[in-house]
């Protein structure tokens, strides 16, 4: 008959106390990704809204949209307006992210 050797095993604690740091782990892990995520469709909403720009320049270049300008795109409000200098007039875009209050501006100069 084969003789059973006793097999080290941890006890009830040890392993409860493993478990419950890795549910930690996993809780940290998750809050970091979720940070990443939600930071990401901010940035991913700018190139909608630096794609407007262009399409909003294009329309004052050829006489298509009269200043002031505003509108809503999504979760951005988007302003067009005149900025006097000394030498020049420059047209101003701008567009703030209404809940986390984030502000992208595109300049270009007026040739009329």
């Amino acid at each position: 008959m084969v003789v059973l050797k006793k097999i080290k095993a941890s006890t009830l604690m040890e392993t409860l106390v493993a478990t419950v740091l890795i549910v930690i782990v996993f809780m940290v892990a998750s809050m970091v990704l979720n940070s990443l995520f939600s930071n990401g469709q901010i940035h991913k909403h700018t190139y909608l809204v630096q794609e407007r720009f262009h399409e909003l320049e294009y329309r004052y270049k050829h006489n298509a949209l009269l200043l002031p300008y505003v509108e809503d795109l999504e979760d951005w409000e988007i302003r067009v307006g005149k900025a006097y200098t000394n030498e020049r007039t420059d047209i101003v875009l701008e567009a703030v992210h209404q809940k986390t209050k984030k502000v992208v501006t595109h300049t270009f100069t007026d040739e009329h």
